[in-house]
């Protein structure tokens, strides 16, 4: 790598916790992990000093001095805690900013919840009591819906349940069988 400057440090195994909880302590180191992993891993600083001015500021485009505020911050403190970390890749020349192995271990505690979203355990509990009120909308004898066995409103409830966990579990990549190809 002739003429760039590339901070990481390949590191061991995974995070310990201290490390992962001082990272997600900080809001614009998790608004850079988050906006990596929405963005396919890869971006630049001056993209992610933007996007969390924008969150910060709530204004869009954010204000001129806190684009500058985030930028220097990101540049000086953040992203260079990140690198040390192997979170992220973070080339100073180009200013590029990649995912790195370690931010697996970091993504499985954070899950992003819009102002009005469900978190996944608020959208498991929402299933569970849906195919509860099947059930019992069934033995009550409620039309259209008695016209399905209760066992059946059950069962499809449960595989609801499971199609979801399998669909959570492959998208933040955090299954057992993605920490064993590690």
């Amino acid at each position: 790598m002739r003429g760039r400057t590339l901070l990481s440090q390949p590191r061991s195994s995974s995070l310990d916790k201290a490390d992962i909880h001082d990272v997600l302590r900080n809001d614009r180191r998790r608004h850079v992990i988050e906006y990596l992993r929405d963005r396919d891993g890869e971006t630049t600083a001056r993209e992610l000093s933007e996007y969390i001015a924008e969150q910060e500021s709530g204004e869009s485009p954010p204000p001129r001095n806190v684009r500058q505020s985030v930028y220097v911050t990101l540049q000086q403190t953040h992203l260079p805690k990140l690198a040390e970390l192997d979170i992220i890749e973070y080339d100073e020349n180009e200013k590029t900013v990649t995912l790195s192995d370690h931010a697996k271990d970091v993504s499985i505690y954070l899950e992003v919840v819009p102002k009005y979203g469900l978190s996944w355990s608020e959208f498991y509990a929402g299933l569970s009591v849906l195919g509860i009120l099947l059930v019992l909308a069934t033995e009550v004898g409620v039309p259209f819906l008695n016209y399905v066995s209760p066992a059946y409103w059950a069962i499809f409830t449960f595989c609801l349940i499971i199609a979801c966990a399998v669909y959570q579990t492959y998208a933040q990549e955090s299954s057992v069988l993605h920490r064993v190809r590690e």
